[in-house]
């Protein structure tokens, strides 16, 4: 399938910031493996291999709200990208000493969800309304001491740092931000703040950046610069 096929198959949805910026149109600058790699995130989403039924349910929902994807419309298949890291133990290779091994800790926590949920209204999370999910998640990160026998910001990092890993490696999210794709092997020549190479394509709405100190701050991962902050994903 060439760049252009796959273009097709990730659909011709032009980015409202970045309009007429298509990624996939820096396909012929990248090297044979490079433009392998990326090609293969487009298309046919991987099978689901580590999360059951119910799992499966969950985490696209909380996928969904906290990356504010829906039904339908979603840019990036988020939870086949999850499932597959796991199934192949495709970890961040540290985790917190007071948490599982992400595999148990993904299981585990989206069975809480669900009995949160269940206790709350009476159903899953998956079948939530939306303002309930959303209401829910609020109350898991922004509450106090432990959720369920989780410590509430390493289980929020855990859930923003796959979620934000997977989204942010797929094409279709970066005609979103207006995002190139790899620098090898041309590279970069105009660097600095609003020096554009030929191939990009300005911000149609710079107003809409998000505002200093907007972000949620969360634990930094036990490998981080002192200072490092993780941010909660979603828009």
């Amino acid at each position: 399938m060439t760049a252009a096929d796959q273009g097709e198959v990730a659909g011709d949805r032009v980015p409202e910031r970045f309009p007429g910026f298509h990624v996939l149109d820096q396909a012929p600058a990248w090297d044979e493996t490079t433009r392998a790699v990326v090609l293969d995130r487009i298309g046919r989403p991987p099978d689901i291999r580590f999360f059951d039924a119910a799992e499966e349910g969950a985490a696209t929902a909380l996928f969904d709200r906290l990356l504010d994807q829906h039904p339908g419309d979603r840019l990036v298949p988020v939870t086949a990208m999850v499932d597959a890291r796991l199934a192949e133990k495709e970890t961040d290779g540290w985790h917190y000493d007071s948490m599982p091994d992400d595999g148990v800790a993904w299981r585990t926590s989206l069975a809480a969800l669900d009995a949160e949920a269940h206790a709350r209204h009476g159903r899953a999370f998956a079948a939530c309304q939306e303002d309930d999910q959303v209401a829910l998640l609020a109350s898991i990160k922004d509450g106090d001491g432990d959720w369920r026998g989780f410590h509430r910001e390493r289980l929020w990092s855990l859930w923003t740092r796959y979620a934000c890993t997977a989204f942010y490696s797929h094409p279709a999210a970066w005609d979103e931000i207006g995002f190139a794709g790899p620098a090898y092997p041309r590279g970069y020549k105009n660097l600095g703040v609003d020096r554009r190479e030929p191939f990009e394509v300005a911000d149609a709405r710079p107003g809409d950046l998000p505002q200093a100190g907007s972000g949620t701050k969360a634990e930094p991962a036990p490998h981080a610069e002192p200072g490092t902050t993780l941010r909660a994903g979603g828009s």
